[in-house]
């Protein structure tokens, strides 16, 4: 008798893991006859705030909508450029342009996937000739793992730009020992089901610890609000968190640690499992928590080993295939940095993400771990 497939991830079983916690919430939620911005979601906004060590919470439609705010809040728009990554989700890239600015894509550091703090440096003294002036860098924390922030910062700094944290896939995480989302002008987070802390449908929230920001960012995602009801004090949109999503994740939240702590667990496995072999495992930077929302290995047999893996009914996927410069929507009209992209590309041939999520368990791990053993061997 076969055994059942391997899921690369599985959100249904991070739903059943909490059912009757979450159940409750949603009847709460219900019977309470409130649905847009009401007490869940408030409450929710404090706790996540102060989970993430920052002084404002923001919920929103979802991730791509935070990035979105973040740069308007912060005035970022036409005539202005966000330095940002290419391997990323095309959320990233497509959110500046979402607020009128163009992105200049820079390398990355190969062992983390994150952006390359000299590639960043070349680019802010010596900008692509012709693009307009860089505003902001925008690093993603990638795979669980949180970018430089130490070296980004300081670059920031330097050159009085701002700095706007995509946290998606980096919920919990620490850099220096202090939670990603609590560094930036502005931090922003997506809720997807997938994530870290996932939602049952989209969601995102953004964090700082700027009063004025975090009123500004209040306003723009309802249509321009501030005192009255019905009033734009200025342009907004509309992009709210709702209560459902809110209470769901108010059950989540306080399990978030223990879920990442069961993720670097599964982590050690696949590490030493997977010894020996011809094959990189994700590193981990020091000083940098990694809470592995992927376990992300490299291989120049990538496409084999994912056609094996598939043939032994384990899920895999590949975190990303294009990178976004490559991409038919976006290939030769986005600015590059002058040191190229070559570890970017390089990067997207190899790499192939194993199955990853608490609730996996030691012998679904052990199979994908003699299903690449056995491919690779």
């Amino acid at each position: 008798m076969s055994l059942p497939p391997v899921p690369q991830n599985d959100p249904k079983s991070a739903y059943l893991a909490q059912r009757a916690a979450i159940d409750a919430a949603i009847a709460r939620t219900l019977d309470s006859g409130w649905y847009i911005l009401g007490k869940e979601t408030a409450a929710f906004e404090a706790e996540f705030a102060a989970a993430v060590g920052a002084g404002h919470g923001v919920g929103v439609g979802n991730g791509t909508d935070a990035l979105v705010l973040a740069l308007r809040a912060l005035g970022i728009g036409a005539g202005m450029t966000v330095a940002t990554v290419s391997h990323t989700a095309v959320a990233t890239v497509a959110a500046i342009e979402m607020a009128g600015a163009q992105a200049l894509l820079i390398d990355i550091d190969p062992a983390t996937y994150t952006m390359d703090p000299e590639a960043l440096a070349q680019a802010l003294a010596a900008p692509p000739p012709g693009g307009d002036p860089i505003a902001a860098i925008l690093p993603v924390h990638l795979y669980g793992q949180a970018a430089d922030l130490a070296a980004l910062g300081a670059l920031a700094q330097r050159y009085g730009v701002r700095l706007i944290e995509d946290c998606a896939q980096a919920h919990g995480a620490t850099f220096a020992g202090r939670p990603v989302g609590s560094f930036g002008d502005i931090a922003c987070f997506s809720f997807y089901p997938t994530k870290n802390l996932g939602a049952l449908g989209d969601g995102g929230a953004l964090t700082t610890s700027d009063d004025a920001l975090a009123a500004e960012i209040r306003a723009i995602r309802e249509y321009g609000w501030r005192e009255r009801r019905y009033v734009s004090e200025r342009t907004g949109v509309n992009s709210r968190l709702d209560e459902l999503q809110a209470a769901i994740l108010r059950v989540k939240l306080p399990h978030l640690a223990a879920d990442n702590a069961r993720r670097a667990a599964i982590a050690a496995r696949y590490d030493s499992g997977l010894a020996g072999l011809n094959l990189a495992v994700p590193a981990r930077a020091p000083g940098r928590s990694h809470v592995f929302h992927q376990y992300v290995v490299r291989t120049k047999r990538r496409d084999a080993l994912r056609e094996a893996l598939q043939a032994a009914g384990i899920g895999s996927n590949i975190h990303y295939p294009a990178p976004v410069h490559l991409q038919p929507a976006y290939r030769g009209r986005i600015a590059l940095a002058p040191s190229g992209l070559d570890e970017t590309e390089r990067a997207a041939g190899e790499i192939l993400s194993l199955p990853m999520y608490p609730q996996l368990s030691a012998e679904q791990v052990d199979r994908t771990i003699a299903a690449v053993r056995a491919a690779l061997e």
